[in-house]
């Protein structure tokens, strides 16, 4: 089980280090991760880079491991920096959330070689949807969760789900805007689970295409409520069109649950998460 209470190093870094940070927002209030300096909205990556600023009252920069679209959370996603000032990892921690809305959180903080790179190093990333299977809409966690009144068969969306497994072309669940050279994917794991009233997709691949796992649950969630029938998400994937696949899921209950590294980075361990799921149940 990974430490929920890693201890952060006073030790005083030199300028230049490069410097590796879990961080965990609620995206519900930001257009999205990435920076938009010409538009007058928010995003967790400006958040972020004028929280840092202020530590190193010098100018900083982060790389992200996947940038997340408006609406979509992060559990677990990994930045890193070049730190232009001398600071120790406790004060970027402390210092960026003190600074930052409490939606916004900087778990750790740790140094990494000049060769490690938040996205090009990862070999593998983790997805979670929560969808709060209830006939009334939840009144907490606005946001946070999907709301399917219609009630969702867990087993049936978990089998239907397996074929996704392997490196395949995902043409029938990416967005028309998607910017990838190639649709091709490959799902390492993917399974579908009920935990009292929320039914979760866990999927893991070693990357996504633009809206892909959004629109992957709301074709799993159309055979989950007997509305196709079993076999459909594989004739989607034969077909390559996702003008036949259903509708994209909401954001709400998208997470970016893990980011994995060669262990050689010997990055800390992702607890499991988000943390509404409680323990959860063991991942594959």
């Amino acid at each position: 089980m990974a430490d929920s209470f890693p201890r952060l190093s006073a030790e005083i870094l030199p300028a230049g280090t490069r410097i590796a940070c879990r961080i965990e927002y609620n995206g519900a209030a930001y257009s999205g991760w990435q920076a938009q300096p010409h538009l007058d909205v928010r995003t967790v990556q400006q958040e972020l880079e004028k929280a840092l600023t202020g530590v190193a009252d010098a100018p900083v920069r982060v790389h992200c491991a996947g940038r997340t679209d408006a609406g979509v959370h992060g559990h677990a996603q990994i930045v890193h920096f070049d730190a232009p000032a001398a600071r120790a990892p406790k004060s970027w921690v402390l210092g960026a959330n003190a600074a930052m809305a409490r939606d916004v959180r900087v778990h750790w903080a740790v140094p990494v070689p000049s060769d490690f790179h938040a996205r090009f190093s990862a070999t593998a990333r983790r997805y979670r949807y929560l969808i709060a299977n209830a006939l009334v809409r939840p009144a907490l966690l606005p946001g946070q969760v999907t709301w399917q009144r219609y009630p969702l068969d867990a087993s049936v969306m978990h089998r239907e789900a397996q074929a996704l497994l392997g490196e395949q072309d995902f043409s029938a669940f990416r967005a028309a805007a998607c910017q990838s050279t190639t649709p091709m994917r490959n799902v390492e794991s993917v399974s579908v689970y009920r935990q009292g009233q929320l039914v979760v997709v866990d999927i893991k691949a070693n990357a996504f295409l633009h809206h892909m796992v959004r629109n992957i649950v709301g074709s799993l969630m159309t055979v989950g409520s007997g509305r196709r029938g079993p076999g459909w998400v594989a004739q989607l994937l034969q077909g390559r069109d996702r003008t036949v696949a259903a509708e994209t899921a909401p954001p709400d209950g998208l997470y970016l649950a893990e980011v994995e590294y060669p262990q050689s980075f010997a990055l800390p361990d992702t607890p499991y998460g988000p943390l509404i799921l409680g323990e959860g149940v063991p991942t594959p």
